[in-house]
């Protein structure tokens, strides 16, 4: 007879906060000030490739704090696992971004080396990403305090 041991409720414990995410929220905010100031002051410096990184950098800070306070990480850091894991993490909390984020994940495809793409977007493409980073924010902000 073999002696086993047997797990109950009381053992199972919540997802605790990673340590951490408290940075990933404020340098989400940096990159989110810079390509909003940049945008405002139509800095030439700052072309659309540059703010989409800045953007999408932004958007993965922003995620990362969210899903680290809630104890989880994505799979990987693409703009899908970033989406599937706040799908996972907080049910419906995206719906209204899935698609803008997901949209956002086509313009690079760096993973595969072999099969490495990078389509910049245009200018006109710029303000909805930045509104789209925005209410992500406003979204992360909520689920922090909850």
């Amino acid at each position: 007879m073999t002696n086993s041991t047997v797990i109950s409720f009381s053992d199972i414990k919540a997802a605790q906060p990673i340590s951490g995410w408290q940075e990933f929220l404020v340098e989400g905010q940096g990159f989110l000030h810079t390509a909003s100031a940049a945008v405002e002051k139509s800095r030439k410096v700052f072309t659309p490739e540059i703010l989409y990184n800045i953007i999408a950098m932004a958007i993965e800070k922003f995620v990362m704090a969210a899903l680290m306070k809630h104890g989880t990480m994505p799979y990987n850091h693409t703009m899908q696992d970033l989406v599937e894991a706040m799908d996972t993490t907080f049910p419906h909390a995206i719906d209204e971004l899935r698609d803008g984020l997901l949209k956002m994940g086509e313009y690079q495809d760096i993973c595969d080396l072999d099969g490495f793409r990078i389509t910049p977007p245009e200018m006109e493409d710029i303000p909805a990403m930045l509104a789209m980073a925005h209410t992500l924010k406003g979204l992360v902000v909520q689920k922090l305090t909850t």
